[in-house]
């Protein structure tokens, strides 16, 4: 298995792409394979790493998805990138096994009503679920690493507020069960940095010395306000699009993820280096135009530009 502190260093940012996986599940036009492998390939030439490819789902259903071993493949020969697919039960992590993708990512809703919702089935019955992943991973030589997300972490929009308690309790599920790494998720763009710093440090206390992350949605606008108060608390690894895809099929009116464009410019202009070219990952942006004609694509840096006095020469704050 891929040493989790070495992809995942906890004294830098780590930026994850997962426009391929959750940008894709909602809209009404998907890239080409091969416009998915370009995308990937300029990505990472702008300086990303971390693409989640997609979700191990019915193909008839989903038909977005049905070029993920493809994407892997693409992926895995591009020296130091890092794939990661989204499971959603035991018979997609299955799949994920005998696929051979670096990290499989499983969710469990901090809502019961969410998780029924989304999974149609208890958060009982998805801890056991992904429990038995892990047990399965384990038995492996050389399994992948198993991350979890835990959707509705800020509220749901089926049964309002989450308690931050419940989040955490079912944190430490996940880290007793062997989950590698935990991500707190503002599914539908309820959170404010406030609420994002509260439990990001209680996140931060929790893990200890395993790994934690912080996916973020801008539905109300605040996803990079959110960000930064997720890093001035100790987050080093989050979730982005670019362009601002996304959204939940299960949860009304949730719009995309953070612009990873303007996340990388909130970054370096904070002082965290992210090792991206921010002008090359900009121009990514065309490949969706051309794919996606239909599909808004959202980001402020993309609109008003670089400033001329960028890049900036603050001492970083990689520690």
């Amino acid at each position: 298995m891929t040493d989790i502190n070495k992809l995942y260093p906890k004294d830098r940012i780590t930026l994850r792409e997962v426009g391929l996986r959750d940008g894709l599940q909602m809209v009404t036009q998907y890239p080409s394979t091969a416009g998915k492998q370009e995308w990937m390939k300029q990505e990472y030439a702008s300086g990303i790493r971390h693409f989640e490819l997609g979700s191990y789902l019915p193909k008839d259903r989903y038909p977005m998805f049905a070029d993920i071993d493809d994407l892997t493949a693409t992926i895995d020969a591009l020296p130091g990138a890092h794939a990661a697919a989204l499971v959603p039960n035991l018979r997609g992590a299955k799949n994920g096994f005998a696929s051979g993708v670096a990290e499989l990512q499983c969710v469990v809703s901090a809502s019961e009503a969410h998780n029924e919702a989304n999974l149609n089935c208890s958060q009982e019955t998805t801890l056991r679920q992904i429990g038995d992943i892990v047990a399965q991973r384990d038995a492996m030589e050389n399994g992948p690493i198993i991350g979890v997300g835990l959707a509705m972490s800020f509220g749901c929009s089926i049964s309002g507020h989450v308690a931050p308690k419940s989040v955490l309790d079912l944190a430490e599920k996940c880290y007793a069960m062997g989950i590698d790494i935990v991500s707190i998720a503002d599914t539908v763009g309820y959170a404010g940095p406030h609420q994002v710093a509260h439990l990001t440090t209680e996140m931060q206390r929790l893990a200890g010395d395993k790994h934690f992350g912080v996916h973020l949605h801008d539905t109300r606008g605040m996803g990079l306000a959110n960000a930064a108060a997720a890093m001035g608390q100790g987050a080093r690894v989050l979730d982005a699009s670019l362009g601002g895809l996304g959204g939940c099929p299960a949860a009304l009116n949730a719009t995309g993820n953070i612009v990873m464009e303007d996340l990388v410019f909130l970054c370096e202009t904070s002082g965290f280096e992210t090792g991206v070219d921010l002008e090359a990952l900009i121009s990514v942006r065309r490949i969706l135009d051309r794919e996606m004609p239909q599909e808004p694509l959202y980001g402020s840096l993309a609109k008003a530009g670089l400033p001329k006095a960028y890049p900036y020469s603050a001492e970083p704050q990689n520690t």
